[in-house]
């Protein structure tokens, strides 16, 4: 499969364009890490929460075992105590809970900047690069074999302008086999192509 022509402007531009799009994906990619790293850093009060939550969890765990020694009312008070410790670990899963939320949006709204940013090289470059590689490797495969085929794609695909520098009447003359104008719109077929006559 050829990818790339063979005469040096073309190549150039292919190059060109070919950098272009990598540098596109890669300053798409650079973005969506920004972004998700800009959107992680709401997770900070989310994870003041969560500590929060512990802190009171353990200060309710202490002091309901310091008031279970306490004779009498010991027990009542223990379990009092521990309905605190049971608010502090709601409290803390709530801001795990939400630390997690933020998580996955960060993550989500990075991806969808990776996929909005690409589509323009999945639409637009990639197709124009794929076809092109399909029609040079036909060329390729057909040069130097048949010029005949190279004029009839050049008939069909080139400017009349341009035919007409060729012959003045190209298809007549292609018709009739006249292997000097379809010598001349195969090398203008391959020429458009980037690609040089063997």
């Amino acid at each position: 499969m050829r990818i790339y022509a063979e005469r040096p402007f073309r190549i150039l531009r292919q190059f060109l364009s070919d950098v272009l799009a990598i540098g596109w994906v890669v300053v798409v990619a650079l973005a969506a890490l920004a972004v998700r790293e800009v959107i992680l850093r709401l997770q900070g009060p989310a994870t003041a929460l969560a500590d929060a939550g512990e802190s009171i969890r353990n200060v309710f765990d202490g002091a309901a075992r310091t008031a279970g020694g306490v004779p009498f009312v010991g027990g009542e008070l223990s379990s009092a105590l521990g309905a605190g410790a049971g608010a502090g670990d709601r409290i803390a899963e709530a801001g795990r809970e939400q630390a997690e939320t933020i998580a996955a949006v960060a993550t989500g709204t990075a991806v969808l900047v990776i996929v909005i940013g690409i589509l323009p090289v999945l639409f637009v470059w990639l197709p124009l690069r794929v076809r092109y590689a399909r029609l040079a490797s036909a060329a390729v495969a057909v040069r130097g074999l048949d010029d005949d085929l190279l004029a009839l794609r050049a008939i069909t695909r080139q400017p009349v302008r341009r035919l007409l520098k060729v012959s003045a009447d190209p298809a007549a003359a292609w018709r009739k086999g006249d292997p000097e104008v379809v010598a001349g719109l195969a090398t203008l077929e391959l020429r458009r192509l980037g690609l040089r006559k063997p």
